[in-house]
C-alpha cells in the first residue's frame, strides 16, 4: 500500500563526531612473482599487475523501524563503541576519493586524467570509516573441454579436473553413491585450497559438492562481530587489489542516479550486503538536491542478517547526519517477503523508486516468473541488474545438465582467482586467501546449488517478463574506463554488449551491469 508523501522535515541536525583509530592492512607489495598461466583453458597470458592505491566506499543510514526479530541479547551486548573503533572510524574526513558522476572534457585528449580516484596500491591503510563513505557469454564445448583436461593434463597433475566433473555428472545420472566415492577420492588430491588457480577453485568445488551430497550449505548461522569486521577488512582489501568490487558499485551508482530523483528517492535493495555502495550514492545526492533530500532504503535480508542490519544502521544513520541528509533504511525479512512478496514493502506516492536486483535473490525465491510479475507492479523509475556471479553462462549451462553448470561455474571463478593472483604478483598472496574463503568461497557453494536447482538464465527471464533493456549512459562508460586505467591491471577490459556494460577478465566476462524497465 502506497502512503502519502511526508511533510516537510526540520532542520538537519548538526553531523557528530566519532574519533576512532585506524586499521592499517600489511604492505603487499614485496619482490616480484613470476606469473604463470593457470585457468581451465590453459590460456595463454602475460599479464602485468598494476600498483596502485585502492578507492574506499562507504555507508550510512538513519533512523526507521527494525522489521527484523534480531536477537535481543546478541544486539544489546554489542559494543559498538570497540566495533567502530576497529572499522577506524573519526571525523577528519578529507575529500572524496571519487565522485559517482563524473564528465569528460572534450578539450582533453585524455579524459582520464581529471578521474579524482585514489590510485590501487596494495599498501591499503584505512583512516575513517567516513572516508571510505565517501571516496568512493561465452558458449563453450563440454566435450572439447573434458578431452583437453583429459589429454593436456593428464600427466602434468591436473586430472582432477576429469574426477571433478565426473562427479558432477554423477548428479545428473542419479549416482550419488558414487560421486561420494570420487569426492572421498579427491580428498586424497585436494587436501587445501593451495597451488594454481584451477586447483584451488577445484578444491572448493569439490567442497560445494560435498556440501550438496550433504546439505550442510544449507544451514545459514548468525555471523559473529569478529566475522563482520574480518570481512570488512577483507572487502577493502579486495577493493584495493581489483577493480572488480568497484566497477560494481560505481556503475549501480550512476544508474540509479540517471533515472531517479534526487529529492525524493527510494531504492528496493535485493543484495545490500555490508551497505558500502550507498557511500558515493548519497554524497552525490547531498551535492545534487536543491532541497532537503531524502533517500528511502528498503533491504530484503535473511534472517541471520540481524547483527549485519545494525551495523549497517548506524553507519548509515552517522554519515546522514555529516552530510546533512535524510535517509531512512527498512530491512524485510526474506521470509516475510517470500509470504507477502512486495506488499512487505512500504511504497511512497511521489517518490522515484529503484530496484536492485542480483542472482541472490532469484536463488532465494526459485520462481523468476512470480517474482518478476509481482515486482511489475510497483511501477520502478528502473531495475538495475548487477551480475557479478557468472549467472548469465552458468544458467544457460545448468540449463541442459548439472555438469555443464559446474563446468562454467569452474572456468569463471579459476578465472576469478587467477585475476587475483595477477592484481597480487608482487606480493599480497595472504590477503588473495581470504578473499576466497571469506567472499568467493560463499559465492561457489551458491553456483553449485544454484546448477543443482537450474535456476534459469535471467536474461530471458526478464524479456519474458515484459521487461525491456534499457540505454547506459556515457558517463557509466567513461567511469568503468577511468577505473580500469587507474588500475593498471594488464587483463581487464570493459565492452558494452546488448546494453550491458560487462568487465572482462581477458575473455571471460566477471561482472555485467545492465538497466531495465517494464
Amino acid at each position: 500500500m502506497r502512503v502519502p508523501v511526508p511533510s516537510s522535515p526540520q532542520a538537519n541536525p548538526k553531523p557528530t563526531n566519532n574519533l576512532l583509530r585506524t586499521i592499517a592492512l600489511p604492505n603487499l607489495n614485496t619482490t616480484s612473482l613470476c606469473y604463470e598461466p593457470t585457468s581451465v583453458l590453459d590460456l595463454c597470458r602475460s599479464p602485468s599487475p598494476g600498483s596502485e592505491k585502492p578507492t574506499d566506499h562507504s555507508v550510512v543510514v538513519t533512523d526507521s523501524q527494525d522489521y527484523l526479530d534480531l536477537d535481543d541479547h546478541a544486539l544489546h551486548n554489542l559494543d559498538w563503541d570497540s566495533i567502530m573503533k576497529d572499522l577506524g572510524l573519526h571525523d577528519d574526513s578529507g575529500a572524496p576519493l571519487l565522485k559517482t558522476i563524473l564528465h569528460p572534457d572534450n578539450n582533453n585528449n585524455n579524459p582520464c586524467d581529471d578521474f579524482t580516484i585514489a590510485p590501487f596500491d596494495h599498501a591499503i591503510e584505512f583512516s575513517t570509516l567516513s572516508d571510505i563513505y565517501s571516496n568512493q557469454n561465452l558458449t563453450f564445448d563440454f566435450n572439447h573441454l573434458v578431452h583437453d583436461f583429459s589429454n593436456q593434463h593428464h600427466n602434468s597433475g591436473f586430472d582432477f579436473i576429469e574426477e571433478l566433473i565426473r562427479a558432477a555428472d554423477c548428479f545428473d545420472t542419479k549416482q550419488l553413491h558414487v560421486a561420494q566415492v570420487i569426492l572421498e577420492r579427491l580428498n586424497q588430491r585436494l587436501r587445501s585450497p593451495v597451488g594454481k588457480p584451477l586447483q584451488r577453485a577445484a578444491f572448493y568445488f569439490k567442497e560445494a559438492l560435498q556440501s550438496l551430497l550433504s546439505g550442510s550449505n544449507r544451514t545459514p548461522r548468525i555471523s559473529s562481530l569478529v566475522e563482520i569486521v574480518h570481512g570488512i577488512r577483507t572487502f577493502k582489501a579486495f577493493s584495493g587489489i581489483s577493480p572488480i568490487p568497484m566497477f560494481s558499485i560505481f556503475t549501480t551508482n550512476q544508474v540509479v542516479l540517471d533515472h531517479a530523483a534526487c529529492s525524493f528517492m527510494h531504492v528496493i535493495d535485493f543484495d545490500i550486503g555490508l551497505g558500502i555502495q550507498y557511500a558515493s550514492l548519497m554524497k552525490e545526492i547531498a551535492e545534487k538536491a536543491t532541497e532537503s533530500p531524502l533517500l528511502r532504503i528498503t533491504a530484503v535480508v535473511p534472517e541471520e542478517y540481524a547483527v549485519e542490519s545494525t551495523l549497517v544502521r548506524e553507519n548509515l544513520a552517522q554519515f546522514a547526519l555529516e552530510l546533512r541528509i535524510r535517509v531512512q533504511v527498512d530491512f524485510v525479512p526474506l521470509r516475510t517477503f517470500e509470504t507477502l512478496s512486495f506488499k512487505a514493502v512500504k511504497l511512497v506516492d511521489g517518490e522515484s523508486t529503484t530496484v536492485l536486483l542480483s542472482p541472490v535473490i532469484f536463488r532465494h525465491l526459485g520462481n523468476a516468473a512470480a517474482f518478476l510479475a509481482d515486482l511489475r507492479m510497483v511501477s520502478p523509475s528502473v531495475v538495475v541488474l548487477v551480475d557479478s556471479e557468472g549467472w548469465a553462462d552458468m544458467a544457460t549451462a545448468a540449463a541442459s545438465s548439472f555438469r555443464r553448470g559446474v563446468v562454467s561455474s569452474l572456468e569463471y571463478y579459476s578465472m576469478m582467482l587467477e585475476s587475483l593472483d595477477v592484481s597480487t604478483a608482487g606480493g599480497g598472496g595472504e590477503w588473495v586467501r581470504r578473499i576466497e574463503m571469506m567472499h568467493l568461497r560463499p559465492k561457489i557453494l551458491a553456483a553449485v546449488e544454484s546448477s543443482w536447482g537450474r535456476m534459469p538464465p535471467w536474461r530471458e527471464s526478464f524479456y519474458g517478463a515484459g521487461m525491456r533493456p534499457v540505454q547506459l549512459s556515457q558517463f557509466v562508460d567513461f567511469q568503468a574506463e577511468c577505473l580500469l586505467a587507474k588500475s593498471q591491471i594488464r587483463g581487464f577490459h570493459v565492452e558494452k554488449r546488448q546494453n550491458e556494460l560487462i568487465l572482462f577478465w581477458h575473455d571471460r566476462a566477471m561482472v555485467s551491469s545492465s538497466a531495465w524497465r517494464f
